[in-house]
């Protein structure tokens, strides 16, 4: 139906039921995108995070305004790997240059209508002197990267204050899994030493 930024497919289907029967025809609207990625900079020493401020389009109705927090992210370019991207959105989006990226999970962002699946990671960074406003002009980008505390990040989570899922699902996972990932990082630290 459209290919631009992204393409819209309709799309007439039937497929099996749990009951071994078959669905009626359906008819439903595709948003065909590829693969997106998104990377969490985290600083294991001084425990804080970076989450890049941008316009949403999609947020445009909503009453907190469409201006959002969420990790860095980005589409895959042709023949790139996730971790690639991670790395080319890192210095894009906030200027930084990852250490160690430990890859964190897959999701589907909204597979009643989309393709898109988003990779996750948690890249090493050290975060003393970063923030500052970013972006790709030809992309019309304009970013502002914010450093936080991982609690206080944490905490916007829990009150609803970071609501895009590319903000939510990463710093989910790093809070559930930073005591493992700081043993791995930073082992003589975690001992104590």
């Amino acid at each position: 139906m459209h290919q631009g930024f992204y393409g819209f497919d309709l799309i007439r289907l039937r497929h099996r039921r749990f009951d071994g029967g078959w669905t009626s025809p359906l008819h439903r609207e595709l948003l065909v995108q590829r693969d997106a990625v998104a990377v969490l900079p985290w600083d294991p020493d001084r425990d804080c995070v970076l989450l890049v401020e941008q316009f949403r389009v999609g947020a445009l109705d909503s009453p907190d305004g469409a201006w959002l927090l969420e990790a860095p992210a980005g589409l895959l370019e042709a023949e790139e790997t996730p971790e690639r991207c991670a790395r080319r959105e890192l210095l894009e989006e906030c200027g930084l240059e990852a250490g160690r990226i430990e890859p964190a999970l897959r999701y589907r962002s909204s597979p009643g209508g989309t393709t898109e699946t988003v990779h996750v990671f948690v890249a090493e960074a050290s975060l003393d002197r970063a923030g500052g406003l970013f972006g790709a002009a030809h992309e019309h980008e304009d970013i502002r990267a914010h450093v936080l505390s991982s609690e206080e990040a944490f905490a916007r989570v829990r009150a609803g204050r970071i609501t895009a899922t590319t903000g939510v699902v990463p710093l989910l996972w790093l809070e559930l899994h930073r005591d493992r990932l700081r043993a791995l990082w930073r082992p003589a630290a975690s001992r104590g030493a």
